[in-house]
C-alpha cells in the first residue's frame, strides 16, 4: 500500500472553496486543513506579512502543490506565491482543472486559464513543465470520479518531474 502524499492545495477561495473541498475530501492525498471564513477573515487582517506566514506554515512538510484551477485562478496574487513557493522549495506541483465540478448551488462554471503560463524557469514557460489535468466528461460525478482515480499518480509524477529541474 502507498503512503498518501501530504500535499497543499491552492485554489481561489471564495468562488471556488466548495469545489476545493470536493478534492480535499477525497481522502486519496493528505491535504491542508480547510481554513473556516472566520479563521481567514483573521490571517487577512494581518496583511500580506501574515498571509505569507500562514501559507508558508501550511505548505512546510508538504510534498507537493496541488493548483485546484477555476474560472478565475490565473494571476492571482497569493495563488503566484504559492506557486513560486512550491517550485522554489522544490515541491512538486501540478494543476486540476476544477469547473466541471459543481458548487454548492450545483453550477458548473467556465475553464480558467492555465496559472502556470505566467511563469519561466531557465527560458521555459513554467506551462510547459508542469502538468495540469482537465477530467474528461461534462457531468461533476465524472469529473469527480476522474479526479479521485487518478490525483494521486498526478502527484508522484510531479514531485518526480520536480527532481528533474534544477
Amino acid at each position: 500500500m502507498t503512503t498518501r502524499r501530504r500535499s497543499f492545495f491552492s485554489f481561489h477561495y471564495k468562488p471556488d472553496n466548495w469545489r476545493a473541498a470536493k478534492v480535499r475530501n477525497m481522502g486519496v492525498v493528505a491535504g491542508n486543513r480547510p481554513v473556516a471564513d472566520n479563521d481567514w477573515e483573521t490571517v487577512k487582517r494581518g496583511g500580506a506579512p501574515a498571509i505569507r506566514r500562514w501559507i508558508d506554515g501550511q505548505m512546510a512538510g508538504r510534498s507537493c502543490v496541488i493548483v485546484l484551477i477555476g474560472s478565475r485562478t490565473a494571476g492571482r496574487k497569493w495563488i503566484k506565491y504559492e506557486i513560486e513557493r512550491a517550485w522554489a522549495e522544490k515541491k512538486g506541483l501540478l494543476g486540476i482543472y476544477i469547473h466541471k465540478l459543481e458548487d454548492a448551488r450545483g453550477k458548473q462554471t467556465g475553464k480558467g486559464r492555465n496559472p502556470f503560463a505566467d511563469f519561466t524557469v531557465h527560458g521555459r514557460k513554467l506551462s510547459s513543465i508542469v502538468r495540469t489535468y482537465n477530467p474528461p466528461g461534462r457531468t461533476s460525478k465524472s469529473a469527480y470520479r476522474y479526479i479521485s482515480e487518478h490525483i494521486a499518480e498526478w502527484a508522484e509524477e510531479a514531485i518526480e518531474i520536480r527532481k528533474s529541474y534544477p
